[in-house]
């Protein structure tokens, strides 16, 4: 029995000791795993597009402005319009996207007003006034390219720039006019209009603003974009009587618009999720 006791006070002191000494052995960082590759930022995605113009023209004129003096343009201003587009683009990666898109600009009314001077056919001196109304409107196809300059709080500042070509219309256009004797005297009224016309122009635009991912495939963005829509014209101006025997249409030269534009932007196909965090396993060292 004193054998029996004595051989197992033994092995649990020889259990006790290997128990330690396993305590002292150093933990052992394992390498860590193969990098995970960076989730795929690129894909196609679907956009619309709304928002208001403030358009400006740099001059009108006329042929018949040659046979006038002192000719002043005292107003020639655009009211505020809609405008409304969609587009098909691809994200290439985390920081260059670019887009194709149609868009159409709403009707903008035009108030001119010009005075002149001229000398009638008798000879006389007489100064003149034109008041000039009509409507303009666009439609626009572009390339557009952006450059989304990284991601703070959720929203990403981004910058871009387009080309492509507006077709502007020129349309109710009139000219309701006064001419009176220089010093006083008779005075006399007329009256013209011209037909809608249309023509094709170079277009290009620059653009900034701000985009927010409101779910992993739904982007929104608030932007600010300055577009050149080169010229319009309306058609040959005829007098209140139907005549006309010279081709006099009123020309708009270099048409320009600030805009301010609100858009979503769809992504197609599912959502890569973002690549779980590996953490290092420890490991003892035997």
């Amino acid at each position: 029995m004193a054998n029996l006791k004595t051989h197992a006070l033994a092995s649990a002191l020889v259990l006790a000791a290997s128990a330690a000494s396993a305590a002292d052995v150093p933990m052992v960082e394992q390498p860590p795993p193969p990098p995970v590759a960076a989730p795929d930022f690129g894909g196609w995605y679907l956009r619309g597009d709304i928002g208001f113009s403030n358009q400006h023209v740099d001059k009108i004129e006329n042929v018949l402005d040659a046979g006038a003096s002192n000719l002043n343009t005292r107003q020639k201003s655009f009211d505020a319009a809609p405008f409304g587009g969609v587009g098909v683009g691809y994200r290439f990666n985390e920081w260059l996207r670019a887009d194709i898109t149609g868009e159409y600009r709403g009707n903008a009314g035009f108030n001119g007003y010009q005075t002149f001077n001229f000398v009638d056919g008798l000879g006389n001196d007489r100064v003149g006034v034109d008041r000039y109304t009509a409507s303009k409107s666009e439609w626009t196809g572009m390339l557009n390219a952006y450059v989304d300059l990284g991601t703070w709080y959720g929203i990403t500042p981004f910058i871009g720039a387009g080309i492509g070509a507006s077709y502007n219309t020129i349309s109710n256009f009139q000219d309701n006019g006064m001419n009176d004797l220089v010093g006083g005297g008779d005075q006399i009224n007329s009256s013209a209009y011209a037909k809608d016309s249309s023509k094709w122009n170079l277009a290009w635009a620059l653009q900034a603003g701000l985009a927010y991912e409101v779910t992993p495939g739904l982007t929104m963005e608030l932007a600010y974009r300055y577009i050149n829509l080169g010229d319009a014209r309306s058609g040959d101006i005829i007098s209140y009587d139907g005549t006309n025997t010279i081709n006099n249409p009123e020309k708009f030269k270099n048409l320009t618009s600030h805009d301010i534009k609100l858009g979503l932007r769809w992504a197609l196909g599912e959502p890569i999720p973002a690549a779980e965090p590996e953490y290092p396993t420890l490991t003892r060292k035997y």
